[in-house]
């Protein structure tokens, strides 16, 4: 049977893992590697039990935790070109790396796994969380914080598959680089997550028709964030139509516009700060 667990979800960190008879999918990563673990065994779910991560866009608190993460658990991540770009940037922000010359190191990468793999095996020392590993392993991580197990590209608007899991990715407007949102079907069941969207354009409403799950951003209370302690530049932000969505405008659109299907309607994203959902 298909599940959504949510591990975390606001502006502190987003990760919720999909699973479906068969298969894991982390989406997002946006507290530390040790934190994400905790809240798996919490939750009862295995690590090692995670097939992939998919990432929805590039801000720190859904990402926070990534690459460590997948390193640890050996698995791929799945990015849009551009959110990877983004990503990456922000990972060496006081280095110069053009795109092209960080393929022709993930070439080179690829080509002495695959001379090691021809190689007698021997077994591979497990990867710590940053904080736990020993000086050696931070100093080569340091030269490549962008270092991953696997990167696997996806594009808004084309279906592809995680195992028995079909995804479709449907952009959403937020200030990020490509960010996306998801629906997931598996064992007959259909998901969908939308949050960090500033409002509800008309590829989003009907991106998530028909779905037996529907997480969805609710982050603020308009009066609360215009009285509360945020910045004007951050509450002009979080208001603007690429910022998060409202209380009242997600009532609207489950009062107008949604086709009520879900079973379960999860509201995500909620502002500590300036909401009392």
């Amino acid at each position: 049977m298909m599940r959504m667990t949510v591990l975390a979800s606001g502006s502190k960190g987003n990760s919720t893992i999909v699973s479906s008879s068969r298969t894991r999918i982390l989406v997002d990563a946006g507290l530390s590697c040790r934190e994400l673990l905790k809240r798996m065994q919490m939750a009862d779910e295995d690590p090692a039990a995670i097939d992939a991560l998919l990432v929805t866009h590039e801000h720190q608190d859904h990402v926070q935790g990534l690459a460590v993460l997948a390193r640890k658990l050996g698995v791929p991540v799945y990015f849009t070109q551009a959110t990877h770009r983004a990503w990456m940037r922000s990972m060496m922000p006081h280095k110069r790396m053009t795109y092209a010359a960080w393929l022709a190191l993930r070439q080179q990468d690829l080509a002495q796994r695959q001379a090691a793999e021809v190689a007698p095996a021997t077994a591979a020392p497990e990867i710590e969380c940053a904080d736990e590993a020993p000086a050696g392993k931070q100093e080569d991580l340091a030269k490549d914080p962008c270092s991953l197990p696997g990167v696997e590209y996806f594009a808004a608007g084309t279906g592809f598959s995680i195992g028995d899991i079909a995804i479709t990715p449907f952009t959403i407007p937020h200030d990020a680089a490509d960010p996306v949102g998801f629906v997931f079907e598996a064992d007959g069941v259909r998901m969908a997550i939308a949050t960090d969207l500033g409002y509800m354009p008309p590829n989003v409403k009907m991106a998530i028709r028909n779905c037996d799950v529907l997480m969805i951003e609710s982050n603020h209370d308009l009066e609360m964030l215009r009285d509360g302690p945020y910045p004007w530049s951050v509450k002009q932000r979080v208001m603007s139509r690429v910022g998060h969505l409202s209380n009242e405008a997600v009532s609207d659109f489950l009062e107008k516009n949604y086709d009520g299907n879900a079973s379960y309607v999860v509201l995500a994203h909620l502002s500590e700060c300036n909401n009392l959902l």
